[in-house]
């Protein structure tokens, strides 16, 4: 089982936006025809979010020419190139089925007010740059002598104190 999740590690993403259902979304899908690729966008509401790991996937619906049009995404395919956030939609399920049988204005969420529009992302794997922040602690620990040396400028002051008080007549 350890070698699966090795290889399933490896397929992750370093980084996936945070999807909730309601929310409109702009999802940049990388498409080949023949020798060329370009990249397609496709904007709709998220009815669904399902799974986990590498195989988490989405549902975006969207209506076209007056009928539904429907895709489900892999969240870590190569394919999916960016998901933008357009419109913080209000859901109060975690599938939004009913999206189906509604037309026109009916068929979208209500706007969650005073939602600020934030592409957050979740990090699922580390990057490799933390190296250097190690490198950075060990140049804080070359100053933890001058730290030393304050402590002890603290230890002498006591020692003065005892002094003035064995001067003292009782």
């Amino acid at each position: 089982m350890d070698i699966i999740k090795s290889i399933e590690h490896e397929q992750l993403k370093n980084k996936i936006p945070e999807l909730k259902v309601g929310n409109t979304v702009k999802v940049h899908v990388r498409i080949k025809e023949g020798n060329k690729e370009r990249i397609q966008v496709f904007e709709g509401i998220i009815i669904k979010v399902q799974g986990g790991g590498v195989n988490q996937t989405f549902t975006v619906r969207k209506t076209s020419y007056g009928v539904g049009v429907e895709k489900t995404f892999l969240i870590h395919s190569p394919l999916v190139e960016k998901v933008e956030l357009v419109r913080v939609g209000k859901a109060r399920r975690a599938r939004l089925f009913y999206l189906r049988d509604r037309i026109g204005k009916a068929a979208k969420t209500k706007e969650m007010v005073g939602a600020r529009i934030e592409d957050r992302e979740i990090v699922v794997k580390e990057d490799l740059v933390e190296e250097p922040v190690a490198e950075e602690i060990k140049e804080e620990v070359t100053e933890t002598p001058d730290v030393q040396e304050v402590n002890e400028k603290v230890d002498e002051t006591p020692v003065a104190e005892e002094a003035k008080t064995e001067n003292k007549p009782e």
